[in-house]
C-alpha cells in the first residue's frame, strides 16, 4: 500500500543527508503527485518539508483516489501515485504502453473500520462473511433481515468511498479478507 510515495520520502531523506549544498541548490522543477486520500496527509507533510529545503522545486499533491491516481500516473500526467493498494494489471499495461517505469515502495499500512450507528440496538457484531454479503458487487442486501433473519426489516444505509478508492477495492474484491 501507499507504495510510490516512498520514492519521494527516500529522495528527500537522501537529499537532506547530502553535504554538497551546490547539488541541493541546483534542484528545480515540478513533482506532481496524486492518488489516495488515505496517503494524502503523509504526502502533503513530506512535500511541505521538501519544498522548504528546495525552494526551486514545486510539489503539487492532489487527491483523486487510488484508481484515479493510477489513471493519471499511467498516462504520465503525474510523477508519483499515492496508493492504498497495489497497481492492477490494466494499470501496469497502460503505464508500460506509455513508457512509464515505476517501483513500488511501501510507506505505511492502514486499518479499516466498520461502524454502526449507536442507536442500532440489535447489532452486537458482524462477521466477515456478513460484511462480504453486504458489500459485494451486485449485493441484494437491502435490509438488516437480509443479513440475519432475526434482525429487523429496516434498511441498511451504507456509507463508503467511491469506486476509485483503494478502500472500495478492498471491500468489493472476492477473497480479499
Amino acid at each position: 500500500m501507499k507504495k510510490l510515495l516512498m520514492l519521494i520520502i527516500l529522495s528527500a531523506v537522501f537529499l537532506l543527508s547530502m553535504d554538497d549544498k551546490s547539488f541541493a541548490e541546483g534542484l528545480f522543477g515540478k513533482i506532481r503527485i496524486n492518488g489516495s486520500s488515505t496517503v494524502f496527509p503523509i504526502t502533503e507533510a513530506v512535500a511541505e518539508e521538501f519544498q522548504k529545503l528546495h525552494r526551486k522545486v514545486r510539489v503539487t499533491v492532489g487527491i483523486s483516489g487510488t484508481g484515479g491516481g493510477f489513471k493519471k500516473f499511467a498516462t504520465g500526467q503525474t510523477d508519483i501515485n499515492d496508493a492504498s493498494r497495489p497497481i492492477k494489471g490494466k494499470e501496469k499495461d497502460k503505464a508500460e504502453k506509455n513508457g512509464i517505469d515505476y517501483i513500488d515502495l511501501p510507506v505505511a499500512y492502514d486499518g479499516l473500520s466498520v461502524v454502526v450507528n449507536p442507536k442500532n440496538e440489535f447489532l452486537d457484531y458482524l462477521t466477515v462473511t456478513e460484511l462480504r454479503k453486504i458489500w459485494q458487487p451486485g449485493s441484494t442486501v437491502k435490509n438488516w433481515n437480509d443479513v440475519r433473519p432475526d434482525w429487523p426489516n429496516k434498511p441498511i444505509k451504507l456509507y463508503g468511498p467511491g469506486a476509485d478508492s483503494g478502500t472500495f477495492d478492498y471491500f468489493t474484491k472476492k477473497n480479499k479478507w
